[in-house]
């Protein structure tokens, strides 16, 4: 149900963003989604899809970009990106790759972001 919330947001957004810059319709849609959202992309890319149907955004590219779990760890002073294939979709632990210390602080890979839309303006 996760995704299909995100997948609505998406929609939501970018169909708000294409009327508000007067848009006749959306070409391409770029999406960076962090490792930390744990959604499966190609999930989500479908549901964007279902829920694009019979809008301005229906003919849109969507390309969505995996960011990685990038942290900083206070005890080795590591920065870079954590390991993530194996996280656990209900408790999800991120660890310092060099020190294995679980107090690390997140930099990035959490968010969800619309980063750009690419839209057809009416010559009028």
């Amino acid at each position: 149900m996760h995704e299909l919330s995100m997948a609505q947001g998406i929609v939501n957004s970018v169909i708000e963003t294409a009327e508000a810059n007067d848009a006749t319709e959306v070409n391409e849609v770029v999406i960076e989604i962090g490792k930390l959202v744990l959604i499966n992309p190609e999930q989500l890319s479908f549901m964007i899809g279902v829920l694009s149907e019979n809008t301005i955004v229906e003919k849109a590219k969507f390309e969505i970009n995996e960011i990685p779990v990038e942290i900083k760890c206070p005890e080795c002073n590591f920065h870079g990106n954590a390991e993530t294939d194996d996280l656990d979709h209900y408790a999800p632990m991120v660890e310092c790759p060099k020190c294995e210390n679980k107090r690390i602080s997140i930099l990035n890979g959490k968010d969800c972001i619309v980063k750009n839309i690419v839209i057809e303006k009416s010559d009028d």
